[in-house]
């Protein structure tokens, strides 16, 4: 994965989230679970390392931002 960027975490509340699992499938259902709580970058594909078992991606999570219904 590439390095973590100060400005992804300068403030309280903001994380960044690697998430690595078995299949797409996995992955992308533990994003939107992480997308129904709270603002999230989107994903478009995860990526396979040559060599690494299953996938990874790669979000951003914005804890400071109340979720409107």
């Amino acid at each position: 994965m590439d390095v973590i960027h100060e400005v992804h975490v300068a403030e309280s509340g903001l994380v960044v989230v690697d998430i690595a699992a078995a299949d797409d499938r996995t992955a992308f259902a533990f994003h939107a679970a992480l997308a129904s709580m709270w603002a999230i970058t989107a994903v478009e594909r995860a990526s396979r390392g040559p060599g690494q078992v299953g996938v990874r991606l790669r979000c951003y999570l914005d804890m400071r931002q109340p979720l409107t219904s």
